[in-house]
């Protein structure tokens, strides 16, 4: 049984930095397979963070870029999300997930096989 385990969540205030973390066990996977979402209160899931499968090139939605920076440690099936200089608009839950095929777009949501149960992040202004 795969699953998909965040942490790291909590919270900060503005300008401050947080670091999630990210393991998948059950299987095997290529740890550019792995991304992050979040979805604040009363919006719809947005795609945060993710590599892409073809060349391994970090991909961050436009609002995360220069603050966000995605890595990963292959060897432990494992995905961390540092985040700095937050924002109140960035605060979410945070989900990592797993998509099977690491060719598929890293950006779209339905591309993801499995998901963690979500951290909780909140800035305050």
């Amino acid at each position: 049984q795969v699953q998909v385990v965040e942490s790291g969540g909590g919270l900060v205030q503005a300008g401050g930095s947080l670091r999630l973390s990210c393991a998948a066990s059950g299987r095997t996977f290529s740890s550019l397979a792995m991304g992050w979402f979040r979805q604040a209160p009363g919006k719809e899931r947005e795609f945060v963070a993710a590599f892409s499968g073809r060349n391994g090139n970090e991909l961050y939605v436009d609002s995360v870029k220069g603050r966000f920076t995605i890595s990963r440690d292959n060897a432990k099936n494992a995905v961390y999300l540092q985040m700095n200089s937050l924002k109140p608009e960035d605060t979410a839950v945070y989900y990592c997930a797993v998509r099977l095929n690491y060719y598929s777009d890293p950006r779209s949501s339905p591309a993801y096989d499995y998901w963690g149960q979500g951290t909780q992040v909140t800035v305050s202004s």
